[in-house]
């Protein structure tokens, strides 16, 4: 939170000034503020998720997505949408999530344990090997 005020401080002191440092405080400062809009909606939807309250946790976690989330948060929410796309027999929309993750962080991986679900584990080594 004091990063985030001092970052807030010194874009608000520089903001009339465009060389490439101030744009560079003001880049930080925009990713990090961006990066926590959406957090909250981003813990529910996992919440919800592991509820198996499907619809409200892809809701939860879209809403994160368009408010904003740090990369490693994008790609953790695309990956339960995902999920939940191929619990719900969309095989096409899971594979988009999981490219989406890929997007948002190219070393995403899953966990050993989901890594062998036999629903998403086949979809997301297909999707990582056409990289």
């Amino acid at each position: 939170m004091r990063r985030t005020l001092l970052l807030l401080a010194a874009t608000v002191l520089l903001a009339g000034c465009e060389s490439a440092p101030i744009k560079a405080v003001r880049q930080t400062f925009s990713d990090v503020f961006q990066g926590q809009k959406g957090e909250a909606e981003f813990n529910a939807g996992i919440r919800s998720y592991e509820n198996a309250n499907y619809t409200e946790s892809a809701r939860q976690l879209q809403s994160a997505l368009d408010r904003g989330l740090n990369k490693s948060n994008q790609a953790q929410a695309h990956k339960y949408l995902a999920f939940i796309h191929c619990v719900s027999g969309r095989p096409g929309q899971c594979r988009s999530e999981f490219r989406k993750a890929l997007d948002a962080d190219p070393n995403f991986v899953l966990q050993p344990a989901e890594a062998g679900h036999p629903l998403w584990g086949p979809v997301f080594t297909s999707v990582k090997a056409r990289r």
